[in-house]
């Protein structure tokens, strides 16, 4: 079997821009449909053209009649190393419709075999730290405990920590015991994946994320986490009784407490993420009349390598080949 033996992850951020700049059309436009639809068509072509044996392990649920890029769909032309996919065209969907900061188009690749299949899984509780706060951040323990830990890892006082909390319910007790701890938080309605790399790109305000999200979405971010070397401790949390007895016939031990390595077995990991409605993370597709221009990030595990990446598009040379039309 084939292993890859280059820097995927820069043949990953094509399809993440094509993704983007499709989709950047329906910001604000309240169409959550056609938005992910565009960005769906957009990655599904860019992923023809691209000579891997790929296997979406994280996609979009069971093939419908919706153009989505679904679980166990087979992507590439066939030839060339044979990888797990994991994909979310538009990471926000809701973001993008209503104009909100943080939509963004993301995919992940590894090894075949070496990604974590969510199976009936849903939710699960994260917490996810960088690199330097990796080996004293736990699960189990306190709120307060965990942010003096990481804090002092860190080398900053537990009040200039900034913690990213999506804004749920369920997160009601959360949010308490971080303001009672003495940090600082940042609620998100929605965006899991983004949350999960504001945590451990070195770049952003963001120190630390909490609380219960979706398991697919931190499969995709695992690609992500392991290339930069920080660290997600998860552990499924069902949020319904048909999501618990799925897990118990499936045979799956919901108390396991996953990391990065058990989400994703192999370093040879690929990572790529184009901003779509912009944000304090990744700037948004900025239309131009006779172009855009794109904000991207793109890890490669094997050598730890996080690239920042600015594309500039002109339609003019792009349409004379491009089976999507973007203008």
């Amino acid at each position: 079997m084939l292993s890859p033996n280059k820097n995927l992850s820069l043949d990953l951020v094509r399809i993440t821009e094509a993704a983007a700049l499709a989709s950047g059309r329906w910001l604000g436009k309240g169409d959550t449909d056609s938005g992910d639809g565009a960005a769906v068509d957009a990655m599904r072509i860019g992923f023809n053209a691209l000579n891997i044996q790929g296997t979406v392990i994280i996609g979009e649920g069971e093939k419908d009649n919706a153009p989505m890029l679904y679980n166990g769909e087979k992507v590439g032309t066939g030839e060339g190393p044979a990888l797990d996919i994991a994909v979310d065209p538009v990471e926000g969907t809701r973001l993008l419709a209503y104009g909100r900061p943080n939509a963004i188009s993301v995919v992940g690749a590894c090894p075949a075999g070496c990604m974590y299949n969510p199976g009936p899984s849903f939710y699960m509780e994260k917490l996810v730290v960088p690199p330097e706060a990796k080996n004293v951040a736990d699960i189990d323990a306190p709120v307060d405990e965990n942010l003096r830990n990481i804090a002092n890892a860190l080398g900053k006082d537990v009040d200039d920590l900034v913690v990213f909390v999506l804004d749920k319910p369920r997160h009601e007790k959360l949010i308490m015991a971080v303001r009672e701890a003495g940090a600082r938080i940042q609620l998100h309605s929605d965006g899991d994946v983004s949350g999960a790399l504001m945590a451990v790109d070195p770049r952003s305000g963001v120190d630390v994320m909490m609380g219960i999200g979706g398991t697919p979405e931190g499969v995709l971010a695992a690609c992500a986490i392991k290339g930069i070397g920080g660290q997600m401790f998860a552990r499924l949390a069902p949020q319904s009784f048909v999501e618990k007895e799925a897990l118990e016939k499936a045979g799956v031990d919901a108390r396991e407490i996953l990391t990065v390595d058990a989400l994703i077995k192999s370093d040879d990991v690929f990572f790529a993420a184009t901003g779509i409605s912009g944000g304090g993370f990744l700037r948004g597709v900025e239309y131009t009349g006779d172009g855009a221009v794109t904000h991207s990030m793109v890890i490669r595990g094997k050598t730890g390598s996080l690239r920042y990446i600015e594309s500039i598009q002109k339609w003019e040379k792009l349409m004379k080949f491009s089976e999507v039309k973007y203008d």
